[in-house]
């Protein structure tokens, strides 16, 4: 399986908005109004305190993933869209996909291109139980998946929110540590 993500290892005020562990579903969900006032109140410098921000755009980045953790999928658009980086289109295309929106998704993700959380991305795929096509991570696959079984109650419909939620974990973990200067 893969190594577990920990959200402690992001400083105590994220471990807060990432408790307890949400399962996304691969729709546009309900927002969780009771995260408003906390993801409302974040900046950039706040959000990776103790760290110095070394990239802007980066914890912004972080910003958008958080309000998408957390369902406020115009509040994530808002602040995706503005960030003009490979790492700005992917927030902005997962926000498409959840819309639902495939063809804006397949737009951002070919804004995308390859981005490095790619191949570790199809690696956790594959160990999570996700047959892919190649040895490589195919967003647009990923897109045609979930508007297939988005809202089926399937076991497949499962193992999809499982790897989004993986794919969440390692675009967060990227865009965290560009955003405070650490090697990714």
């Amino acid at each position: 399986m893969p190594q577990p993500f920990d959200p402690s290892a992001y400083g105590p005020l994220i471990a807060e908005l990432l408790a307890p562990e949400r399962l996304a579903p691969l729709g546009p969900g309900v927002p969780n109004d009771a995260a408003r006032p906390k993801l409302a109140a974040l900046d950039g410098d706040r959000l990776l305190a103790p760290h110095s921000v070394r990239d802007r755009d980066m914890a912004r980045a972080c910003l958008a993933g958080l309000w998408l953790y957390h369902d406020f999928l115009d509040e994530s658009h808002t602040i995706s869209q503005e960030i003009g980086s490979t790492t700005g289109s992917y927030w902005h295309g997962i926000m498409h996909r959840r819309e639902p929106d495939a063809s804006n998704a397949a737009y951002w993700f070919r804004r995308v291109g390859q981005h490095p959380v790619f191949e570790e991305l199809a690696e956790d795929a594959r160990l999570l139980g996700l047959r892919l096509e190649s040895s490589r991570w195919d967003p647009f696959a990923f897109i045609d998946l979930c508007e297939k079984h988005r809202g089926s109650g399937s076991p497949e419909e499962d193992l999809l929110r499982r790897v989004q939620r993986r794919e969440w974990e390692r675009l967060f973990d990227f865009s965290y540590r560009q955003a405070a200067g650490q090697s990714a």
